[in-house]
């Protein structure tokens, strides 16, 4: 691999001042650090550094200013857009070597952590304490915290409980520049100067690179009922979300799998569906014993009057489990299906619901495309993925996204709901934002990273990257 000459001496200051053990650049690390669970094009960085300590991030950011090179930081690389993605010569920082959990401050409902800690590990250490952090990505037990606040990370539960934002009330980051960032607060309430913790969160690793976080936590919910109910068409699922929120129901959690969803989930996993299970809506509610009776009598009822073609209730774990099976092996039965799929993370107000599913089944006769359709449907958060094999189809996947993106900003929907805009969906946000709103982020962007050396072309469109 040819290394420019800036970066050669970037690499070698590195390993000078941070160890050799800390600065990998054998091509397995670099291929590994190269590219997230997205499509996105990459090219190998020219090193992957491993700091160990929040000093080391500082430091390794200093040398790589000092050069002029860019970094883009990394966390376990599960993202869907390319935000962690290596699309320009750089260096890698890796986090996932801080992760410890620092403290639970039960009294006060807060938790220090280390960027690098396992979502599904702090999911563990909070159940422990009777206590709950509610944002749940798909992917929690390979995640780790600083990428979800850096996506603004949801999850099934954001229906309810909301997404990761709400659960950060403080933190603190490292500049490109290696100045420290010590935002928010570790209190109930505060609202002294600007709001920069909100707009770190879910900034990509654009503007900052976080070295620790302060979350909230709440006390866990003490009991947990979960309804599976089939449906005979998407069109009924999606009418019958809407009449459980008219009701006035809120569930946690309300995951729509359509008829392509269900019928690549039986032939991964038969047992994990119903046997005439066409459509499927998982819904979740909490609280107490006599709360959570009220909710599942009054949701199956909603269920029953909206056509459903059965609905099934676990009330301990066991069940519980059999009934998010389906969900659980979905990813890897679509990938199954095609050599190639993408996930489009949309979000429509629920009363669009219905109308944006009529979309995307026209989009898919329209391009001829397999377009498997699932997500929060209890926050009208969709993930519409497209499937293909053959580079001649990729025309035809690109025009279907445009499409769907169209239409869901018609709808009064938004571009991203939980996977954030990266690299993929970059050019796409004109559709959404207007060139006064984006040439202000542009400007935020530059006050705290004024040669745009940090995680470049990434989130805002055609930003012209200084270094190169």
């Amino acid at each position: 691999m040819m290394v420019r000459r800036e970066h050669a001496r970037a690499v070698l200051a590195l390993e000078q001042r941070l160890g050799e053990s800390s600065v990998r650049t054998d091509e397995a690390a670099l291929v590994a650090a190269s590219r997230d669970e997205s499509e996105a094009d990459v090219v190998l960085p020219s090193a992957v550094v491993v700091p160990r300590t929040s000093g080391e991030i500082a430091a390794a950011l200093k040398v790589c200013a000092e050069f002029g090179v860019a970094v883009v930081p990394r966390g376990a690389g599960t993202g869907r857009t390319g935000g962690s993605a290596v699309v320009v010569d750089s260096i890698v920082i890796d986090t996932t070597k801080l992760d410890d959990v620092k403290g639970i401050e039960r009294q006060d409902s807060y938790a220090v952590v280390d960027p690098g800690v396992v979502t599904g590990v702090f999911h563990e250490r909070c159940e422990g304490e009777g206590l709950f952090y509610p944002p749940d990505p798909q992917s929690s037990q390979w995640c780790t915290l600083g990428g979800n606040v850096a996506e603004n990370a949801g999850g099934p539960r954001a229906l309810a409980y909301g997404v990761t934002r709400d659960y950060v009330l403080g933190l603190r980051a490292v500049t490109m520049e290696g100045e420290e960032l010590v935002v928010g607060r570790r209190t109930a309430k505060g609202v002294t100067g600007y709001d920069v913790t909100s707009l770190l969160v879910g900034s990509e690793g654009t503007l900052a690179v976080f070295t620790e976080l302060w979350l909230r936590v709440i006390v866990a919910p003490p009991v947990v009922r979960t309804l599976l109910a089939t449906f005979a068409s998407v069109y009924d699922a999606g009418r019958a979300v809407e009449a459980i929120l008219r009701a006035g129901i809120v569930p946690r959690c309300i995951e729509l799998l359509d008829e392509l969803c269900c019928a690549s989930v039986r032939e991964t996993d038969p047992a994990s569906l119903p046997t005439n299970a066409q459509v499927v809506l998982i819904i979740e509610v909490d609280g107490d014993e006599a709360r959570c009776d009220s909710l599942v009598e009054r949701t199956g009822a909603v269920l029953d009057e909206s056509q459903a073609t059965a609905v099934l209730v676990a009330k301990h774990g066991g069940d519980r489990e059999r009934l998010w099976a389906a969900r659980r092996v979905l990813s890897r039965a679509l990938r199954r299906r095609a050599t190639h799929k993408l996930s489009e993370d949309i979000v429509v107000p629920r009363s669009k619901l219905a109308l944006i599913l009529d979309d995307v089944r026209a989009i898919s006769e329209r391009e001829g495309l397999v377009m498997p359709t699932y997500g929060h449907a209890g926050d009208g958060n969709l993930h519409v993925n497209l499937l293909w094999n053959t580079p001649d189809e990729r025309p035809r996947v690109d025009r279907a996204i445009r499409a769907l993106f169209e239409q869901t900003i018609l709808h009064g929907g938004t571009l991203s709901g939980e996977h954030g805009i990266g690299v993929l969906k970059r050019d796409f946000l004109p559709l959404e934002q207007s060139p006064a709103l984006i040439a202000a982020q542009r400007a935020i962007k530059l006050a705290l990273d004024p040669r745009d050396l940090l995680n470049p072309h990434k989130v805002l469109p055609r930003i012209s990257h200084r270094a190169c």
